[in-house]
């Protein structure tokens, strides 16, 4: 098996319910209150200035300037990401004032300190780990929803968001991490495999609990 589905393997129970937590749940059949979906939306935006750092670090960390280069695209993407005043911030009419004055829940303030943890003390591969189990699952997530519920991304306000992630261009992305993924650890041992199993189960507990987070709007 290759590390990513040694990965996968690890996790398919903790993914699988992703799609059966009710905000999930919510988008899929457009029930979703827009008010979670708003605290949801700007706690995801707090999550991403942290999470573009830790790709940044991952471009100090990388060995090869193709991996660098890898990294460096997604700052790149994020800066579209944390525009205030574009997609559902603008839908939101979210003032920059109003992301000034939030604080990250403490569960996304324990995320993405532990994905900075990672970054800052371990290397390309680690990092690479950490950043997977939000990028892909996203993607799995967004796909199951269209697969469970096919018109779903023609709702008004939650179609585009369905249909960003289910997109073949968001998954030309993962394949790539994926791809670089395995081969940066294709001499790995299995304990060194099975440490990143453990930064990726980590991560991907950490993705379950930011949809609790925002379904309960909790601080």
């Amino acid at each position: 098996m290759k590390t990513t589905d040694k990965m996968l393997d690890a996790t398919k129970e903790l993914w699988k319910s992703y799609n059966e937590h009710p905000f999930v749940k919510g988008i899929q059949d457009g029930s979703l209150d827009k008010d979670k979906f708003k605290y949801y939306i700007m706690q995801d935006y707090l999550y991403l200035k942290e999470y573009a750092k830790v790709f940044a670090i991952g471009v100090a960390k990388a060995k090869t300037l193709e991996t660098a280069n890898l990294f460096a695209k997604y700052i790149a993407v994020m800066n579209g990401e944390l525009d205030v005043h574009s997609g559902y911030m603008g839908k939101f009419n979210v003032s920059q004032e109003e992301i000034d004055d939030m604080k990250p829940s403490l569960d996304n303030l324990s995320y993405t300190s532990y994905m900075l943890r990672v970054a800052y003390e371990e290397g390309e591969a680690e990092i690479l780990a950490a950043i997977l189990s939000c990028a892909y699952s996203y993607e799995v997530i967004a796909k199951k929803i269209v697969e469970n519920n096919p018109n779903s991304i023609n709702d008004e306000f939650y179609g585009d968001w369905i249909k960003g992630y289910a997109s073949n261009e968001y998954a030309s992305g993962n394949i790539i991490l994926i791809e670089t993924m395995n081969q940066l650890t294709k001499d790995y041992t299995e304990k060194q495999i099975q440490h990143l199993i453990d930064i990726f189960v980590a991560c991907s507990r950490y993705e379950l609990a930011f949809w609790q987070m925002s379904w309960d709007k909790s601080c």
